[in-house]
């Protein structure tokens, strides 16, 4: 990026009402057939134009075309079973239904391919594509199949890369891998977690990111975070061996979080997106709070170095909201951008 702390979120934003149910995960769609298919292309353009208004330096595609960030990603591969389903354990957090892996899993065709293409030709800033993880991936299905996480971590991460290779052959800047479950399962991470992740960036040119956060701001994260102390330090479990990683970006969960903001020195030399804007309440950030936040990390990352962001998706917000956080993010680094005169 040659503007100093671009401002992007990390993922998704809130469907208008027509789409879908608003301020719920997986949530239905309300058209069906070339309906649907317009009515997601209106939802991107207003989520484009949203962004824009707000002054957000990378455009994403708020997630207007999936319903959840993991598990569309899932229904366009081979060997998984949508009708009957199994409750599982997510995250070690909540029960959740979820698709059962009844055979080998594999990239039947592109998923998100035209999607991007769409967005990209209706804009001509930088834009950021965030596709699961394959830790993540794993941990929100049930496998009854490989019998094995890590057999089917990688099998997920050649679904990934291949997608990953046409995003950017479609013109997307920045590749974003959605990786919560790097927050919990840290064994795993550093055994095969993040070389799994590797595979599935690999022989990309375009910039590639990670975000691991704390959740959504559902009730059950919310409640998980009660448990974690006065200082969450997860990062400090993971974050050597993604130093050591040809990944480019790392995405942190700050504001109004217990994460000492020194953990990033673990991570020095990589670019950060600093999670600046709490989904977790409806209250909007001021600019001077954002600010706050941006001041603080710079004492750990170099400012060329530093993106300002949210902590995690707004999916389960309202738009007003979410549009007013957006607002006040953009702001935010405003004020630092003029404190250093740039």
């Amino acid at each position: 990026m040659e503007k100093l702390l671009p401002t992007s979120i990390v993922g998704s934003l809130p469907k208008p009402a027509w789409l879908a149910p608003p301020e719920k995960l997986w949530s239905p769609w309300k058209l069906e057939g070339d309906q649907l298919l317009e009515g997601k292309q209106d939802a991107l353009r207003i989520s484009l134009q949203e962004q824009q208004l707000a002054g957000l330096d990378i455009i994403c595609d708020g997630e207007q075309t999936r319903q959840h960030f993991v598990t569309t990603f899932i229904e366009h591969l081979s060997g998984v079973d949508f009708e009957n389903r199994k409750t599982v354990r997510i995250r070690n957090r909540y029960d959740a239904s979820v698709p059962v892996v009844v055979g080998d899993v594999a990239r039947q065709k592109a998923v998100f391919v035209e999607d991007a293409k769409f967005l990209r030709r209706q804009t001509n800033k930088p834009i950021k594509w965030a596709l699961p993880g394959p830790l993540t991936m794993v941990d929100t299905l049930y496998d009854d199949h490989y019998k094995s996480r890590e057999k089917l971590a990688w099998e997920f991460a050649k679904a990934l890369n291949e997608e990953a290779r046409e995003l950017q052959d479609a013109g997307v800047d920045i590749i974003q891998f959605d990786e919560p479950a790097f927050n919990v399962f840290f064994d795993e991470v550093n055994d095969w977690g993040m070389a799994a992740l590797e595979r599935a960036i690999e022989g990309l040119h375009c910039e590639t990111a990670v975000h691991i956060c704390y959740g959504y701001g559902i009730q059950a994260n919310n409640d998980w975070k009660k448990t974690l102390g006065s200082e969450w330090r997860q990062y400090e479990e993971i974050f050597p061996k993604i130093q050591k990683s040809k990944i480019d970006v790392v995405s942190l969960e700050c504001h109004n979080s217990n994460v000492p903001l020194n953990l990033i020195e673990l991570v020095r030399g990589k670019k950060i997106m600093v999670g600046a804007i709490d989904v977790a309440t409806n209250t909007i950030e001021t600019p001077e709070e954002v600010a706050n936040t941006l001041r603080k990390a710079l004492e750990f990352v170099d400012i060329e170095n530093l993106y300002p962001s949210t902590n995690c998706g707004m999916a389960p917000l309202s738009r007003n909201v979410a549009r007013g956080k957006l607002i006040a993010l953009s702001a935010g680094a405003e004020i630092v951008r003029k404190e250093f005169a740039i």
